[in-house]
This record gives C-alpha cells, sequence and structure tokens, in this order.
C-alpha cells in the first residue's frame, strides 16, 4: 500500500473516531445519569425527594442514591427502568426541559407544572377557578409552612388527590396553560387562600375548619 493510501486510511479512522465522539457525548447529552451535576440534578432529586423516592441530599450530583430513586420512580410511573433522567422521566416529574439554568427555561418548566396540576384538580371548573387553584400552589410557594418552590408544593405527599389518582398525567387542557400563566403573573381570585377543596367529595374533617374565602364552582378556597 502506498504512503499516501495509508494516510488516507489513517484519515478516515480518524474522523470516524470524533463523529462517534459526539455521537457519544449527544447521546449522554440526551438524559441524566449517574455522574452527571448541575441545577436539573438538584431539581431532579428535589421532585424525587418531595415524592418519597429520594432520602439523600439535595447536592446536585447525581449518584447512586440519586440512581436507584430514579429507578423507583421509573417504576412506579409505569416508565423504561434505567435509572437514567431522560425526556420522558424528565416529563413525568414535571421538568418540560432539560435545560434549566436559565430563569427563561426555569419559567418555562414551572408554568406546564403547574398548568399540569390546574388541569388535573380543576378540569370543567370555570376559568377563574382554574386560576384560582393555580394561586393557591403560588401561595403555598411564599408560604413558611410549604415547600418554596412549585414542584416542591405539587409533589408534597398527600398535598393533590391527582398525583395518586393518575389524573396528573392526563393530557392538560389549553385553558389551564392560560390559567398558569395568569396565576403566575399575580392574578389570585382565591384571595390569598392556601386551601381549597370539593364539599361534595372531601373526606377530610380537619379542612372544613379552614376559614373559608371564596366559593368559585365546585371548589371552597380557605386560608
Amino acid at each position: 500500500m502506498s504512503r499516501k493510501k495509508v494516510c488516507l486510511v489513517l484519515l478516515i479512522i480518524f474522523a470516524l473516531n470524533i463523529a462517534l465522539i459526539f455521537m457519544a457525548s449527544d447521546a449522554d447529552a440526551a438524559s441524566y445519569k449517574r455522574g452527571s451535576s448541575g441545577e436539573t440534578v438538584s431539581k431532579i432529586q428535589e421532585t424525587l425527594k418531595n415524592q418519597g423516592f429520594y432520602s439523600g441530599a439535595v447536592d446536585g450530583v447525581y449518584g447512586s442514591g440519586t440512581e436507584q430513586a430514579v429507578k423507583a420512580f421509573q417504576q412506579a410511573y409505569g416508565l423504561s427502568v434505567d435509572g437514567k433522567a431522560g425526556a420522558q422521566t424528565l416529563a413525568a416529574m414535571g421538568i418540560s426541559e432539560q435545560q434549566q439554568g436559565s430563569a427563561s427555561s426555569q419559567g418555562s418548566g414551572d408554568l406546564a407544572l403547574l398548568a399540569r396540576l390546574i388541569s388535573a384538580e380543576a378540569r370543567g371548573e370555570p376559568y377563574n377557578g382554574q386560576v384560582a387553584v393555580g394561586a393557591v400552589v403560588l401561595n403555598r410557594v411564599e408560604h413558611p409552612s410549604f415547600p418554596n418552590s412549585i414542584s416542591g408544593v405539587i409533589y408534597q405527599g398527600g398535598a393533590f388527590t391527582c398525583i395518586t389518582d393518575g389524573q396528573f398525567n392526563e393530557p392538560v387542557a389549553e385553558s389551564a396553560y392560560r390559567a398558569a400563566q395568569d396565576a403566575m403573573n399575580g392574578s389570585d381570585p382565591s384571595g390569598g387562600a392556601i386551601y381549597y377543596f370539593n364539599p361534595s367529595t372531601a373526606t377530610s374533617k380537619w379542612i372544613w375548619s379552614r376559614p373559608l374565602l371564596v366559593t368559585i364552582g365546585k371548589h371552597r378556597f380557605c386560608s
């Protein structure tokens, strides 16, 4: 083989190796897995912790504990159990965008998560009742008795029945996105409520002790 052909073969092999490296990098970027770190990993850990799947520190480091928690989450939600937080797993967690570093992407993820909660909890309710449900979530974020993030409030154990009865995974109504945006823009038809309930389906006697602020549709909003 001539020297020119040898050089050509070596160049082709080199180019193929570079292509394989980039392909592997793209595959890794498509999901978060053991060894990943950053804000999105912290959000994954926070979501898992709020749902009871994770008991470790929210430190932004995707270690074995986070991996096992992701597997448990995936199994509970009927997802492929591989311990990696890919697009489907992130969506199930309410983390709509993998890049959470900027305020705009963070806001977009919160909006989608809030809209999903509103759609599940207030489907069929008057529009101002949907906005009010979103406002309750945001009021809880600001209240010292509740988690200080939208995902934390929504995934807090026992807070919303839609998380456990499957309604949370239903398609999101278009009006819920508008309601979520209005709530995030400051609209609060609930009058500052941090609780709401449907009198015809409520099973908790305690909830009836909360001071009534306003009734919208089938929901009583309370302080």
